[in-house]
């Protein structure tokens, strides 16, 4: 079953999309600090490609912290003999189709859960439920202003959230190739997607989302008492098997893959840099958080702040913050690997060192996969409006802050700090959430 109009409204959004790239003239969306970052700005990829160009080393001078690979794939479009003048168009014409295939493939996931969550139901005697999340994610990704306008700013964090949406994709339907090929490139152009391994490996090895295991144990001692065949209670308790043989065909690919994108990197920048260099101005520039100019975060002003005898040691406390997240959600979701993931990704774009407005427009369209699930969570007001209050008071207060000068940077920060705190209501209300959708799971089966 599909949403009504569901294809008319995914055309509408691919067409608004080409209308402000064709029509939109020059919305200085990629000067932007909630759109472009260091790490994902048009300007310094074209830098980078030009230094490549004149056979320097494309990270010289502190501009390009980027992916190699991205330089031979959009660097082109960059240069003069491209028309320059018009990199954005071209570039965004390509991020267009990106953000339409991401969709598309946020929706296949959805059907891939919805197709699970039916066979649990029907495992456990429950309706099933309607087959409409995937349009709905799919949709919310398509029409979220930040999804658009991060795609019209031309930077190349729509490519990073493609290659999320890819591994996601390719765990749920146990593909371990494309999910490898996906983790691989999701990790190579931004770090922080590394943390995404344990619901990969949940995904491969048990499939997609399903309610405890205690909940089918529940349901087959109650069926038990019925006279229900040994073969049928049997049966029933291979719903959550782990898969080895597929976990280490993933770990294999992963591997191979590995491999590729490190040659290719080497043969890109054999004359100029080579490895060492890309770690060192890639994820090194990650970690270290080395440029402080504002984002729609909170590490730049802090780190502004701190005294640089603590630097190192507040460095630590915040990259291992999200790793000391990892363990205590696997174990209590780790039923639910699909919503693990999206999880750990909004936890990655509130705590990683150079966040945007593409980072955002990634985990909202993966909660829409949950909306069955997610139907009674609290505060979806107070969010909501909360999100349109910071998109709109940003722009205003780094206005004020830079451009008029009647304000300062605690004008911009404060923004930041309301989104970070939006970021933490979201998340904490979804496994909350969650959780309360399995125990009425299970006060069902056991009534």
């Amino acid at each position: 079953m599909a949403i009504r109009y569901y294809w008319p409204m995914v055309v509408a959004a691919v067409g608004f999309r080409l209308v402000l790239v064709l029509f939109g003239g020059d919305l200085h969306l990629a000067s932007r600090p909630e759109v472009s970052t260091p790490l994902t700005s048009l300007r310094r990829l074209a830098e980078g490609y030009w230094l490549n160009q004149a056979s320097m080393s494309p990270y010289s001078g502190s501009m390009y912290h980027g992916s190699p690979l991205l330089l031979s794939v959009l660097g082109p479009l960059t240069s003069k003999g491209s028309g320059g003048k018009h990199a954005h168009v071209y570039c965004s014409l390509i991020l267009v189709a990106v953000d339409f295939l991401a969709a598309m493939l946020i929706r296949a996931t959805g059907r891939r859960l919805q197709m699970s969550r039916n066979r649990s139901l029907k495992s456990l005697d429950l309706t099933k439920a309607v087959n409409i999340s995937g349009d709905i994610a799919s949709l919310i990704y398509l029409w979220n202003p930040w999804a658009i306008v991060t795609c019209v700013g031309s930077c190349t964090s729509p490519i990073e959230n493609l290659m999320v949406v890819i591994m996601i994709y390719g765990a749920c339907s146990r593909l371990a190739p494309l999910a490898a090929f996906g983790y691989v490139m999701a990790t190579h152009l931004s770090l922080y997607p590394a943390i995404l391994i344990v619901p990969v490996i949940l995904l491969l090895g048990y499939g997609p989302d399903a309610p405890p295991t205690k909940v089918f144990l529940l349901k087959s001692s109650s069926a038990s008492k019925s006279d229900m065949s040994a073969y049928e209670k049997k049966t029933s308790l291979k719903v959550r098997r782990f898969s080895r043989i597929t976990v280490l065909n993933f770990i294999f690919w992963l591997f191979i893959w590995s491999c590729y994108v490190l040659l290719l990197s080497s043969i890109i920048l054999k004359k100029v840099g080579g490895l060492n260099e890309m770690f060192e101005k890639t994820y090194g520039f990650i970690l270290t958080v080395k440029d402080l100019s504002p984002n729609i975060g909170v590490l730049w002003y802090f780190f502004a702040e701190v005294f640089d005898f603590f630097r190192s040691f507040f460095l630590i406390v915040f990259n291992m913050n999200i790793i000391f997240m990892v363990l205590p959600l696997a174990i209590r979701l780790k039923h639910r690997p699909c919503f693990l993931a999206f999880v750990y990704t909004a936890i990655v774009a509130m705590l990683k060192s150079y966040p945007s407005a593409g980072d955002s427009a990634l985990y909202l369209g993966l909660l829409g996969l949950f909306a069955n699930e997610l139907a009674e969570m609290q505060f979806t007001f107070f969010l909501f409006f909360g999100y349109i209050g910071v998109s709109l008071l940003s722009p205003v207060m780094h206005n004020l802050w830079i451009w008029r000068g009647t304000g300062n940077a605690n004008f911009y920060f404060a923004t930041g700090l309301a989104y970070t705190c939006l970021q933490t209501v979201l998340v904490v209300e979804s496994v909350g959430s969650m959780i309360k959708h399995d125990r009425k799971l299970r006060l069902l089966v056991t009534s």
